[in-house]
């Protein structure tokens, strides 16, 4: 049982293979490593790998990493050691240590007591003389361990691989089994599906596992009784916990009065809910909020509690922190309780696009909560499950049922992905099983033909995912207590929104007028996405069609046709791969159409604010009716505009107006700041985190 002292264990929650909802990955917050993924215990050398045999003069650098070494020698050779004796000195400490084999020595006689009746339990040691003796010496300031004496002469029977895996030397029960083996077992499973589980998880064979039966049941029992008293320990922490964080809560509202907070009680008047954002994350919504990504992955092992956080993506593609929530359960009305929180928290506007792991419950209270938001499940939540739900039932034949699953994914009708989608499950005999029941019943959420032109402003890519990977792992894998927790997200918050990469010189590829005006409008992230598509639209031609559309293919037809709408009355342009729909990124086909209109500059409508640089200074607040001045703006713009078009011209314009422009803007902020306020042009609203 961890100790409610010195650790706080954080889990991934993720689908058990049994089909339960459980927590199969664990992180531990004082550890470098938190997945099993990262923890697994590294197998040992197999029999038929050979290593060096330990010999006189050989040099460890330290006592346990020459006692590793001996075990996994002994391991392949089908014994196993122990460590008998060390010698200490005052000036070196302990200088000479002593492992031996298992079967060295002879067991003393045991005394017994009068009247006492015990089974006589033969002694595995028989004097083997096997050893490997080591000493320290002090090497140019470097403690060094030397072999001064080995023998491998054994005077009993070696074990072969399958049985010497079975010594009590390796049958040990490693701290992240032992974890979810208490996990387990808190929930009811029984020891042989405890061991089941296990084995799935680590896709072994059955009987595999370094450790029995026998030794989960002795663990388990010799657990109880410390179980049970660390639940009374954990249960005052948690109390105590929770009301330092509502302390913490009030101290950063009189710190910050746009910091918000929301608190949940139960029937007991003990803290049932806990939600919160920061200032920054809230001016952050108001120009960003236009997608966000729920994360509800973590549960702590210590409190009970599942951490909720609420992200985004700005225009420069970094990730943001939008709000966070502790919840003491994963219910649907927890989860609605911390969507009702996070919405009051952001005036009651809601996202038009919400994407989430696949949860049942976070699927209703969404449709509670946000009902006109577009509900999606990234597939990055999806495919790492398909070998633990598949690779059981369909063995062999799973890895071409994901080759077929992954092309079912990127269909262009949702016609076209029923009818193969049937035929897929009938071919695997999938019919009943409840994971395709389940992700069938979902496909609105998942399956591209359904939510292509969904916005999602490009938080699907994998890079993007991946820095929320570790951005989540940084805030808890530090944390011993729920006050650090909210700590730890307010400086997560308060770095994202105030650090940006310096600007970026962005050398053009194409020389298309088009491709330089959207250099000058577009954040360095957009415009590399945008320039990618113009460097593309040289492989396509468009041919008009009589009512006025395109045509737009590729000249070797890779990718079949793609019809794009013109309407010139407006300036209107709609392609069928809804690429501009789906990330405010104009694609290639549309583009394709534009320049064959011999347009010089993107509509003004396809350059969206969130992915302007102008966005970086000037953000509206678009839950106030306070508006700027036309007048005062549109000089301002010009200005500014001019400036980054004349500088743009060169790498040398660009370094010497962004070295001189650093400067003049410290000294203009420094004096702007120093005048009185009064009247004037009184209707700009600023961000304060991207203020002057």
């Amino acid at each position: 049982m961890v100790s409610v002292q010195s650790k706080s264990v954080w889990m991934k929650r993720q689908q058990c293979p049994c089909g339960d909802w459980k927590c199969l990955v664990t992180y531990e917050g004082n550890t470098d490593e938190g997945s099993v993924g990262s923890q697994l215990i590294k197998n040992d050398l197999g029999p038929t790998e050979t290593m060096v045999s330990p010999y006189v003069g050989m040099v460890f650098k330290s006592d346990d990493e020459a006692f590793e070494y001996y075990g996994s020698f002994a391991r392949n050779n089908g014994f196993s050691i122990r460590k008998e004796r060390s010698r200490l000195s005052p000036q070196l400490g302990v200088y000479k240590r002593d492992f031996v084999c298992y079967r060295s020595g002879f067991a003393p006689p045991r005394k017994k007591q009068a009247g006492e009746h015990q089974r006589e339990r033969k002694s595995v040691r028989c004097g083997c003389d096997a050893k490997m003796y080591l000493s320290k010496e002090v090497v140019d300031g470097d403690s060094q361990w030397f072999v001064v004496q080995f023998s491998n002469v054994h005077n009993h029977e070696l074990l072969e691989d399958d049985q010497v895996r079975l010594l009590p030397a390796y049958r040990k029960i490693h701290e992240v089994d032992q974890e979810r083996i208490l996990l387990l077992s808190k929930a009811g499973f029984p020891i042989n599906r405890i061991v089941k589980v296990l084995e799935l998880e680590k896709g072994i064979q059955g009987g595999q596992l370094s450790f029995l039966e026998r030794d989960v049941r002795n663990f388990i029992q010799n657990r109880k009784k410390v179980v049970q008293e660390n639940d009374a320990l954990l249960t005052e922490k948690s109390e105590n916990d929770t009301m330092d964080v509502l302390a913490a809560c009030r101290a950063n509202k009189e710190a910050d009065p746009f910091f918000v907070y929301d608190v949940a009680f139960d029937e007991n008047d003990k803290v049932e809910n806990v939600a919160w954002s920061f200032g920054d994350s809230i001016h952050a919504y108001n120009m960003f909020g236009d997608v966000v990504y729920f994360d509800s992955t973590y549960s702590s092992m210590v409190y009970g509690m599942l951490f909720g956080a609420w992200f985004g993506i700005d225009n420069h593609g970094k990730v943001l922190f939008f709000g966070c929530a502790l919840m003491q359960d994963e219910t649907p009305q927890s989860l609605a309780w911390s969507l009702q929180a996070f919405l009051r928290f952001m005036k009651g506007r809601c996202p038009q696009t919400i994407i989430t792991d696949i949860d049942p419950g976070l699927r209703e209270a969404i449709r509670s909560e946000m009902p006109n938001t577009k509900h999606v499940i990234s597939l990055y939540h999806i495919l790492p499950r398909m070998p633990c739900w598949f690779s059981l039932p369909l063995g062999p034949r799973f890895s071409r049922f994901k080759y077929e699953f992954e092309e079912l994914c990127h269909l262009e009708t949702t016609d076209e992905f029923e009818f193969r989608w049937n035929q897929m499950v009938s071919n695997f005999e999938l019919n009943s099983d409840k994971h395709i029941v389940l992700l069938f019943s979902l496909r609105m959420c998942w399956s591209l033909p359904y939510i292509r032109g969904c916005f999602l402003a490009r938080m699907d890519s994998p890079s993007y995912w991946k820095s929320l990977d570790v951005i989540l792992k940084e805030v808890i894998k530090t944390q011993t207590c729920l006050r650090g927790l909210l700590e730890q997200t307010g400086l997560s918050s308060n770095y994202r929104m105030k650090s940006h990469d310096q600007t970026q010189y962005m050398h053009l590829k194409t020389c298309l007028p088009i491709e330089e005006h959207a250099r000058s409008v577009l954040t360095p992230f957009a415009f590399g996405r945008t320039q990618q598509e113009m460097v593309l639209t040289l492989q396509y031609a468009a041919s008009e069609m009589a009512n006025g559309s395109y045509l737009v293919h590729h000249f070797k037809k890779v990718d079949g046709e793609r019809l794009v709408i013109w309407i010139p009355e407006d300036e209107q342009i709609h392609c069928s791969c809804k690429e501009f729909e789906s990330t405010g990124i104009l694609c290639r086909h549309a583009l394709r159409v534009l320049l064959f209109k011999n347009y010089f500059q993107l509509p003004s409508k396809y350059l969206l604010n969130r992915w302007c640089q102008e966005s970086s200074l000037f953000c509206y607040n678009r839950e106030s009716n306070i508006k700027m001045k036309d007048e005062w703006y549109q000089e301002f713009h010009s200005l500014t505009g001019t400036l980054f078009s004349e500088a743009m011209l060169t790498k040398e314009r660009f370094d010497f107006v962004h070295r001189e422009l650093t400067k003049e803007l410290a000294r203009l902020k420094s004096e702007v700041r120093d005048l009185p306020a009064g009247d004037g042009v009184t209707d700009v609203t600023l961000s304060p985190n991207n203020a002057l």
